[in-house]
């Protein structure tokens, strides 16, 4: 399911002109949110060093100054620090963004407790006091067990909370396309948050069909393979201790596909080199990779972290750019196949 051109929803923007960054209606909801959006995980210090505020801020700043109004976080990105900073940015400047959120997987009091009605509701309260907002566009279950999406209760329990208005719309963010599939059948459902890039491209054929035919957005994360797709890293590269691409980089923590997409660190970068020559001419492998999840008509937009201005200018500027060529999806669709699928490691 590819979009050769922007649909009628969407809004093409050559020139890179934050007014008319590509826009997606948000599944059923009615609302209109950029095609590229900013992942706040990176806040909260798992991608190494803690971030000053005027990082975050500045972060921020430079994503929305470029269109970008969908901004993605949770309660355990630094125990709350990143739900504090976007709280900050909002106080301090006031734009209008669409505000994501997702609970489930914080310590306190953790699994299973996490789970229950009443915890669900307490950690609710908590993001909107940190983000200091009485009611947030999207609560997401984060990366639950299968089993609590099978019994479906977190899923009532978010719909209540809908109803008393401390959240608009609920959705899930999970792990494998049969976790996404068992949310597609709770009819309040509004949003589907899945790992998907060049090197795990499963869900176009097992999961874009059925959630653009529910009118069940996706949302993108990882774009860029933890940032093996941006195309800069090397053999040598060193991470911090508490950085996940560190500590986490074969499972050891969780999902060892939310780490380089599941593959191992040197095969990634062996297969980065494959695709190096595949880059169009006047784009970045980090635009070339970001576009490319965008030329699916099921994505409705995908949220790639930042460490810096310039790298949120860098992400932002794919929402910009013409869809890539068909030849190009066809060479990058038989790479994945023949050369990416068997290393891939992990729930998928």
């Amino acid at each position: 399911m590819r979009l050769p051109v922007p649909s009628v929803s969407q809004q093409s923007n050559p020139q890179g002109n934050p007014s008319t960054m590509e826009h997606n209606d948000f599944g059923r909801t009615g609302e209109l949110v950029s095609r590229m959006g900013l992942g706040t995980w990176q806040f909260g210090g798992q991608w190494g060093p803690e971030f000053s505020d005027d990082n975050a801020l500045g972060i921020m700043r430079a994503a929305v100054e470029s269109g970008v109004n969908f901004f993605d976080t949770a309660d355990i990105y630094g125990l709350g620090r990143s739900e504090e900073l976007i709280g900050r940015y909002l106080r301090e400047s006031k734009p209008k963004l669409f505000i994501a959120t997702k609970l489930g997987r914080g310590p306190k009091p953790g699994w299973p407790d996490n789970f229950t009605p009443q915890v669900v509701r307490e950690h609710t309260e908590a993001s909107l006091q940190r983000l200091g907002i009485d009611c947030v566009d999207l609560q997401q279950l984060h990366c639950v067990p299968k089993s609590e999406l099978e019994r479906g209760v977190m899923f009532e329990t978010l719909g209540k909370l809908r109803d008393e208005g401390k959240i608009r719309f609920y959705g899930a963010s999970v792990e494998t396309i049969e976790e996404a599939q068992i949310c597609l059948k709770d009819p309040g459902c509004t949003s589907l948050q899945i790992i998907f890039n060049i090197f795990r491209q499963k869900a176009i054929t097992e999961l874009f069909q059925q959630a653009f035919n529910q009118h069940v957005a996706i949302i993108v994360r990882l774009p860029l393979a933890s940032g093996l797709l941006s195309g800069k890293m090397t053999p040598d590269r060193k991470f911090a201790e508490t950085d996940h691409r560190n500590y986490n980089r074969d499972g050891q923590q969780f999902n060892v596909g939310e780490t380089f997409a599941g593959l191992p660190y040197d095969k990634g970068l062996e297969l980065v080199e494959e695709i190096r020559p595949l880059v169009p001419e006047g784009m970045t492998m980090t635009q070339m990779a970001l576009r490319w999840c965008l030329d699916y008509e099921a994505v409705t937009t995908v949220i790639p972290g930042a460490r810096n201005m310039v790298q949120a200018n860098e992400n932002s500027s794919a929402g910009h750019l013409p869809p890539l060529p068909v030849p190009l999806h066809d060479r990058l669709t038989a790479l994945y196949h023949t050369a990416i699928l068997p290393h891939i490691r992990g729930g998928y």
